[in-house]
């Protein structure tokens, strides 16, 4: 198992992108850009370690309180797995655990397998291929 990635919501996905590119050397992934859900994101590598991904949505959406969505900072860390089995084990198993299962294994829109479960205190952990 090892560290995939860790998300953040950002306001201006553009002006953190450099950021991460000028200041820690990072090399962004092209934009994602989902329309029906208003989301765009990069995914941000730098030698090998685990990646970056900036995330936004329109000011609009900002608030989910339904959810208890929060949309300025870090918003997940992923695990990656090795494989779609094991993300579909590791899933049950925290089930049967009696963990909240917050999405169910799927493909995501940006070509992820993943499922995603929410820790003792609500934060949220993707279980990625």
């Amino acid at each position: 198992m090892k560290i995939e990635h860790i998300g953040i919501w950002v306001n201006d996905i553009e002006k953190m992108k450099l950021f991460y590119e000028d200041n820690f050397g990072f090399v962004s992934s092209n934009r994602y850009v989902n329309t029906e859900k208003q989301f765009t994101s990069y995914f941000l590598k730098v030698n090998g370690s685990a990646r970056i991904e900036l995330m936004k949505i329109p000011e609009s959406r900002m608030t989910d309180s339904a959810k208890g969505q929060n949309y300025y900072g870090f918003a997940h860390i992923a695990f990656s797995t090795g494989s779609k089995e094991k993300v579909i084990s590791l899933t049950e198993t925290l089930r049967d655990k009696g963990y909240i299962i917050f999405s169910e294994p799927r493909t995501t829109g940006d070509g992820y397998f993943e499922s995603v479960v929410l820790d003792p205190e609500g934060n949220k952990i993707e279980i990625t291929e």
